[in-house]
């Protein structure tokens, strides 16, 4: 399982003109399934995401986690994070999960982040979205849940 985590002041994601998931300051997560991945990759993800400390202390160095700071998560499926480029310049998403398998995953992993009391927003999976975001700092962190990066 793998996911690009963005530190936002603010993000959503739009599915034509509806809102699917908005937040304020916190933490927008871009999670990708892969073959094999099961609720032990999730637990690692949600738990290693939400005591991630990456806000800044009153000292501005990075020591306050999404919770520290009362934020939030807004958590959207890109199967895309599995995107292999390495034998030309055409993705081949053979690593991705199948829908099935990644729904079900998906859905693991918000509901393990929500049970750390953090407020979890959604995007809708498997559909067409604009995603929103104002990346403060900016700052991006790259997880695996396999340790590969």
């Amino acid at each position: 399982m793998r996911a690009v985590v963005q530190r936002v002041s603010r993000a959503r994601v739009l599915i034509g003109e509806w809102t699917s998931g908005e937040i304020g300051r916190g933490l927008l997560v871009l999670l990708g399934v892969g073959h094999g991945d099961t609720e032990q990759d999730a637990n690692y993800l949600a738990e290693k995401i939400s005591g991630l400390r990456i806000f800044e202390d009153e000292d501005g160095k990075m020591n306050r986690s999404v919770r520290d700071i009362g934020g939030s998560v807004l958590v959207v499926s890109q199967f895309t994070l599995y995107g292999d480029v390495r034998r030309g310049k055409r993705p081949s998403f053979d690593d991705a999960a199948a829908p099935e398998s990644a729904r079900r995953m998906y859905d693991f992993f918000v509901e393990r982040v929500r049970a750390t009391g953090l407020p979890c927003e959604t995007g809708r999976f498997q559909q067409m979205m604009q995603v929103e975001l104002v990346n403060e700092g900016p700052v991006t962190i790259l997880l695996d849940s396999r340790k590969s990066f």
